[in-house]
């Protein structure tokens, strides 16, 4: 009898095993036709790649008909995300059902304004700033979701510019102090020729001695170094670019210098935020690691932004700033990043005028209207954009120091968790970390 009673037992069991086993195997193949057939669906769309520029963007808006059929494809994945059972998924495919989702709320809410856009009448698109365009502050809102995050909002990233430019100020009060000179003699000894490069070749010569200083220093705390080749370093030869210090393209760090003298104040900072371990680094690592076909599909721009930005906080861990005034160079260029979040909102949110802009600018920054009025236009052309910077060096900072609370925290593996699935966006990002 007894035999008889643990014979059952084991049958219940393994039927239920067997159950378990079958739901699983048919949720498995439910979630393999659920993906092929989006894949192919949006292949066959064909939708253009997010623009700079907000003229071109809505350019890109097709007909009608066009826009009723993604519509159609985006509504048939939320219909089928909702059959599939998230937590029953393995992680590679969870993280996979995370990115469609999120691409389908963020496809939908597009579409929504498109089909207002298709629907009005309208002679041009104005170019003056998206807020002047029709249904402009919801354009804006979706712009701001697309570049940063689906979770931000135009209210809480103006109060995040507010936050940062008083952080920032403090650090560069905090180095003035350090100095032991007042503000005025401060403000004098920063423009002394000392402090700046007269010749390229020096220009040259003090990136290449900063990537070998840096290198020394990377492989405590980034993983994967092993597999990454060295940056090139070289001068830009593209005047158009040169309202920037420098950038990155294929392998290359290009430092801009057009026979001016070069700010040595901006060497350490511009160096890692463009070569290693900033976009230089993240990009090759997005190369090296395996990618599911979803993932492939879409690329979060704002995120490489952040990235870079981000390690610039951590200069001096790395070496890359020598001493006070390095630090400095980094402050110097954060404050514009900073004052340009609020007025990104305010010009294209809150319909600041251009004169509204450059008071509130003249509040934090002197002596530097020049750059104002040529970021001003910018980000009336690029709306959002600019915002990229700081959003995502404050999420990571913020991910950072909450994690540290963890006596086992190790920021090497910190790093790699965030650069493990590629460039995803912050609010999947979190999750991913365990936040």
């Amino acid at each position: 009898m007894v035999n008889r009673y643990i014979k059952n037992i084991v049958q219940v069991f393994v039927f239920v095993l067997f159950s378990c086993h079958n739901k699983t195997e048919s949720q498995s193949i439910e979630w393999e036709t659920i993906t092929k057939q989006f894949i192919k669906d949006y292949k066959k769309l064909d939708l253009p790649g997010l623009e700079l520029s907000f003229v071109e963007n809505l350019k890109h808006i097709r007909d009608k008909k066009s826009v009723q059929k993604q519509e159609e494809v985006f509504i048939s994945l939320e219909n089928n995300l909702q059959k599939i059972k998230k937590n029953q998924l393995p992680d590679q495919d969870r993280l996979d059902y995370e990115v469609l989702l999120y691409q389908c709320e963020l496809n939908l809410e597009r579409i929504h304004i498109e089909k207002k856009w298709i629907n009005t009448i309208r002679d041009s698109i104005p170019t003056t700033k998206i807020f002047d365009v029709s249904n402009g502050k919801d354009w804006y809102e979706y712009f701001l979701k697309k570049w940063v995050d689906k979770e931000a909002t135009p209210d809480q990233i103006y109060a995040l510019g507010m936050e940062e430019i008083e952080k920032v100020s403090s650090k560069i009060k905090e180095i003035q102090i350090k100095s032991g000179m007042d503000s005025l003699d401060f403000s004098k000894h920063i423009k002394d020729s000392a402090f700046f490069y007269s010749n390229v070749r020096m220009v040259q010569k003090s990136f290449f001695q900063i990537r070998e200083t840096v290198a020394n220093k990377l492989p405590e705390i980034f993983p994967f170094l092993d597999r990454i080749p060295e940056v090139k370093i070289k001068q830009g030869t593209n005047k158009n670019l040169s309202q920037v210090p420098g950038f990155y393209m294929n392998g290359t760090f290009y430092y801009n210098y057009f026979n001016t003298s070069f700010n040595k104040r901006q060497v350490g900072w511009l160096y890692i935020h463009e070569g290693m371990p900033g976009h230089h680094y993240q990009a090759m690592v997005e190369t090296l690691l395996p990618r599911s076909d979803i993932q492939k599909m879409f690329r979060y721009r704002g995120v490489a932004e952040g990235w870079a930005a981000y390690v610039e906080e951590i200069g001096r861990e790395i070496g890359a700033y020598q001493n006070i005034y390095d630090e400095l160079g980094k402050w110097e260029w954060d404050i514009i990043r900073s004052v340009r979040v609020v007025l990104d909102v305010g010009l294209n949110y809150y319909d600041w005028s251009d004169q509204k802009a450059l008071k509130f600018w003249q509040q934090y920054i002197k002596g530097q209207d020049d750059i104002a009025f040529r970021e001003i236009a910018r980000m009336k052309r690029w709306p959002v954009q600019v915002i990229t910077y700081k959003y995502g060096s404050n999420k990571i900072l913020q991910w950072k120091l909450e994690l540290e609370k963890n006596q086992n925290f190790n920021l090497k593996e910190f790093h790699k968790n965030i650069l493990k699935n590629g460039l995803l966006p912050y609010s999947i990002l979190e999750k991913q970390l365990g936040l």
